[in-house]
């Protein structure tokens, strides 16, 4: 008996944020350039969730990111991101308005060391919770309406780094994923919403050309009509005029 291979069954593929619902729930926390007087602990939230945004890090590994882990040296800002199984990696920080606003909270809170998120108001707690910071989330996307789980911010990152044509392998190392396998589901997402895409065209166009075709036939017909209205009367004109009989059966003139 011949011997049959395992069937790999493939994973279900990620469902990233829309761009524009992250940044709807980001601007319901704070703007980029918050007051003096907002709340520490708001302008907390804004950094945390950008955080996990632009870095495509986990809300388990933002929550648990230390200041030491920073590295604001100009031009060549970074972060060292505490993965799954003790693993480690170092991740640009690339979003210039975002690392503005990282300094500007660290320059507020007066951190210098130790957690990066903490859970008090006051700066003397430990880091934030992954389950609070979870409800948290919940809460801004509940007053933004919109509906994106806190992990669908990591999935949104990855996504577009694919849309940006970034390799499979840099992105990879970025989101820390220990097998390109995982990573290619977001090469397969993109390649899923691009024939949704050419779909939608196609019936668009469809239904342009089914809409328009009634109109094309009306104006076909009314041309028709009026060409065979004027005919006779274009043919009459243009006739030779006929010469009158006399009485005698001869023309006259």
């Amino acid at each position: 008996m011949d011997r049959i291979d395992t069937v790999k069954v493939p994973k279900s593929l990620p469902r990233p944020a829309a761009a524009a619902d992250v940044a709807k729930v980001l601007a319901v926390i704070c703007s980029r350039r918050p007051r003096k007087d907002l709340p520490l602990g708001r302008l907390r939230d804004r950094v945390l969730f950008e955080t996990a945004y632009v870095c495509g890090a986990r809300a388990s590994e933002v929550c648990g990111l230390y200041v030491e882990d920073l590295d604001l040296r100009l031009d060549d800002e970074h972060v060292r991101v505490h993965g799954k199984g003790g693993s480690v990696r170092t991740v640009l920080l690339d979003d210039r308005g975002y690392v503005i606003l990282l300094k500007l909270y660290l320059a507020r809170a007066g951190y210098s060391a130790g957690p990066l998120f903490r859970a008090s108001i006051n700066g003397r707690g430990g880091p934030l919770s992954y389950a609070a910071a979870h409800h948290r989330w919940q809460t801004y996307c509940a007053q933004a309406g919109v509906e994106i789980d806190i992990h669908q911010l990591r999935h949104a990152h990855a996504t577009e780094l694919i849309n940006a044509d970034v390799s499979i392998e840099a992105v990879r190392r970025r989101l820390g994923h220990a097998s390109t396998e995982t990573t290619q589901l977001y090469a397969l997402l993109d390649d899923k919403v691009a024939d949704a895409g050419t779909r939608q065209r196609a019936r668009e166009a469809s239904q342009s050309r089914t809409a328009s075709a009634p109109c094309s036939q009306d104006r076909s017909q009314r041309q028709r009509l009026s060409a065979g209205s004027s005919t006779p009367r274009a043919a009459a004109a243009s006739a030779p005029p006929v010469a009158r009989r006399s009485a005698t059966g001869r023309p006259r003139g």
